[in-house]
């Protein structure tokens, strides 16, 4: 099983910025598809972003312009670049990453972000 392990979280004025880190505990280049997800209280998880093995991302709605992801596959490290952060994105962001066998979470890192 991979285990992915989140950083960066924590308390932020609006407009501030917060870099979000995910690392795999192993290289593991059966690592294909990498994303952030986010989960405030009482709502759906919602993907934030998304980057594949080739590198290309995709950001479906609330990040851009933003957030960006980008990823370092010597590392099997992933990585949310959070601007202008607004009350909005307060969640917790959970890491994501899938195989062609499973998929896996990280645990949650807690973003606030104060008004």
């Amino acid at each position: 099983q991979v285990q992915l392990v989140e950083s960066g979280g924590g308390l932020v004025q609006a407009g501030g910025s917060l870099r979000l880190s995910c690392a795999a505990s192993r290289r593991d280049f059966s690592i294909n598809n990498m994303a952030w997800f986010r989960q405030a209280p009482g709502k759906q998880r919602e993907l934030v972003a998304s980057i594949t093995s080739r590198g290309s991302a995709d950001y479906p709605d609330s990040g851009k312009g933003r957030f960006t992801i980008s990823r370092d596959n010597a590392k099997n490290t992933v990585y949310l670049q959070m601007d202008s952060l607004e009350p909005e994105d307060t969640a917790v962001y959970y890491c994501y990453a899938d195989t062609s066998r499973s998929q896996y979470w990280g645990q949650g890192t807690q973003v606030t972000v104060s008004s």
